[in-house]
């Protein structure tokens, strides 16, 4: 064990990057790290490549960029307690290294975005808070708040909730945001002129499908949106709202578009069998060009003003890095330079390898397999969250962690997973959660138990969120195969879990997946609940939370706990009363891949 106990400090030492912003005069790129420190805190790099990057935090909690100050000396940046996600915004002077409170802690409400006024001296930014009432609420304000006498004022309320971040024109009278206002599910995009305080839609493709925008230029809005059955880039130009389609092929995934520095060009994010082939299209003439690199993928942050652009470039083999590629030379300089903050014992990677599988409908599923040397130590699944989100051939660190520990790894891209096109993302809401993409993911298991690379009692399935929830699924649903899970900040009852939530926006996701609220779906609430089928159980649980987590509530968990007692069902249990929606801090993480890797050993030896 002192093996696994070495491993896991290393890994969980793993410098994960978050929420890169690229200041407005291109000259530097800013980001956190989770995993150098025991806190995510943020550092700062040169877009030239001239200098390294330097830490210019020095947080207690995890803290993270909302945006630069106009003239790029200050940046705006978000904390909660514990990860809870109900962030304060503090204002940090990057000269000086002091920081200020701009808005107070708090424990009750979401702030989204932060943006500057071109002045420099106000912000904008979403809450779900009203101050004339004094209390959280289920829409949201815009509001603008003064950062030198500390006033603010709401500029805009919704009934809906929305987590984008706010866009300014380039005169700063207009702002770009989103509303879901219709059918969960569907977004829209709205346009509030600050100055007369004019607040209305301007594009709405269908009351049940999303539209997100973007400025480019001072008239124009780069669109993505859906359509019945693909994704569609377009141009909106203002003020007649004439719409014209970029991109409109069935047979492309473009899961987003960014618009480029000068407007002429924009970077566009397309996905082949959940692979990335991002380009760059020119608006005058339609023509494309690849965004590439000798190894690993390219994911375009921001162009600039020279028309390279700042990009994260990434592989399993090697540790994420933020770049500037020069898509005329094809030169890449790394600008964050990770290998130099790993830790001092070094990481070996384990490259990914694709798999693909059918599920018992015949549908084709794809995923990424780790194998480790040697003779493996068992097989899991490593479930991805969302669900609508989709895994690549990257560094995962609890994946390499388990995978140095000698187990075998699945990481599936089950029904509902994007960058496998609309129709693929969608196919999950035909059953609503707990259906067919639970097949999808046991399915995969059995096709490496069938090739020999696991056997009978020796199959788990770990994961957080929406994978923690498919663990519950798996050892409930799933217990002829699966002998262990370790569900991470994982739904287990899901109507106790819609109202314990405490995000608003989690709620209409959940009826947007389950076809309206439990109320009016209860048997699909009822059947998907892995609460509802613990006599099924057979094999063994590791429970983990984060106790401050507000978007799946420990709620779940307690409730997890109960039932099992009751049953006199065992299980064991690992909470961090400072977490939220998953394990971030390096000593918690530390000890989330021991335990999980030592629980998981000793469940298959049994």
């Amino acid at each position: 064990m002192d093996k696994i106990a070495d491993l896991a400090r290393r890994w969980a030492r793993y410098p994960i990057a978050w929420e890169p912003k690229v200041s407005k005069d291109g000259r530097w790129l800013a980001w956190t790290w989770t995993g150098v420190m025991e806190v995510g805190n943020v550092w700062l790099a040169p877009t030239d490549g001239s200098a390294p990057p330097r830490l210019v935090s020095a947080e207690t909690e995890h803290t993270y960029i909302r945006s630069f100050s106009p003239d790029g000396r200050q940046l705006l940046l978000a904390q909660s307690v514990g990860a809870s996600e109900h962030d304060q915004l503090l204002l940090l002077d990057l000269a000086s290294g002091t920081r200020r409170e701009v808005t107070p802690k708090q424990d009750d409400h979401y702030v989204y975005g932060g943006t500057f006024t071109p002045d420099g001296k106000a912000i904008l930014y979403t809450a779900s808070f009203d101050d004339a009432t004094g209390k959280a609420i289920e829409g949201q304000c815009i509001y603008r708040h003064d950062l030198a006498g500390g006033r603010r004022k709401c500029v805009s309320r919704a009934e809906s909730l929305d987590e984008r971040a706010l866009e300014l024109s380039e005169d700063g009278r207009f702002l770009i945001y989103h509303r879901h206002e219709h059918q969960a599910g569907g977004s829209q995009i709205w346009l509030l002129d600050l100055e007369t305080g004019e607040d209305r839609e301007i594009l709405n493709v269908g009351d049940a499908l999303k539209a997100y925008g973007h400025w480019l230029g001072q008239d124009r809005v780069l669109v993505w949106a859906e359509g019945d059955t693909h994704d569609r880039v377009g141009v909106l130009t203002l003020p007649d709202l004439r719409l014209r389609w970029l991109i409109d092929d069935p047979r492309r995934s473009v899961d987003a578009a960014i618009p480029g520095h000068d407007g002429r060009s924009v970077a566009l994010i397309d996905f082949r069998g959940g692979a990335l082939h991002a380009s760059v299209l020119t608006l005058a003439d339609g023509a494309e060009t690849p965004l590439r690199a000798a190894e690993g993928s390219l994911l375009p942050i921001e162009q600039l003003a020279d028309g390279s652009w700042v990009a994260e470039l990434y592989s399993s083999r090697a540790p994420h890095d933020f770049v500037r590629l020069d898509p005329r030379t094809g030169a890449v300089v790394n600008l964050s330079r990770t290998h130099d903050h790993l830790p001092a014992a070094g990481l070996s990677f384990t490259a990914a390898k694709p798999h693909r599988w059918r599920s018992p409908d015949g549908t084709e599923i794809a995923g990424w397999l780790y194998e480790p040397e040697g003779k493996s130590r068992g097989l899991l699944a490593h479930v991805h969250g969302g669900p609508t989100w989709h895994s690549e051939d990257w560094v995962n660190s609890y994946i390499q962690f388990l995978v140095a520990a000698g187990f075998t790894v699945l990481d599936p891209n089950y029904r509902g997973s994007t960058g496998y096109g609309r129709a693929f993302r969608e196919a999950i809401k035909q059953d609503g959660w707990g259906g067919r993409e639970q097949a999808d993911i046991r399915s995969g298991l059995e096709s490496l138990v069938a090739a020999g690379k696991g056997e009978p009692g020796k199959v788990g399935v770990v994961g957080l969120s929406y994978g923690g929830y498919s663990a519950w699924c798996a050892i409930t649903k799933a217990a002829d195969l699966v002998k262990a899970v370790v569900p991470i900040c994982g739904m287990y009852e899901l109507m106790s879990d819609y109202d314990a939530t405490g995000m608003p926006h989690g709620r209409a996701y959940s009826e947007e997946m389950m076809g309206g609220t439990p109320a009016e779906q209860p048997e699909r609430y009822f059947n998907a609940s892995p609460a509802n089928f613990i006599d099924r159980i057979r094999g063994d649980i590791l429970i983990v939370h984060g106790l401050k987590d507000s978007n799946v509530s420990p709620a779940n968990t307690r409730a997890a706990q109960r039932d099992l007692d009751r049953a006199g069902i065992p299980y064991e249990l690992l909470t961090f009363d400072d977490e939220g929606h998953g394990i971030y801090r390096a000593g918690n993480r530390e000890e989330l891949f021991r335990r999980s890797a030592e629980f998981l050993l000793k469940s298959f030896a049994g």
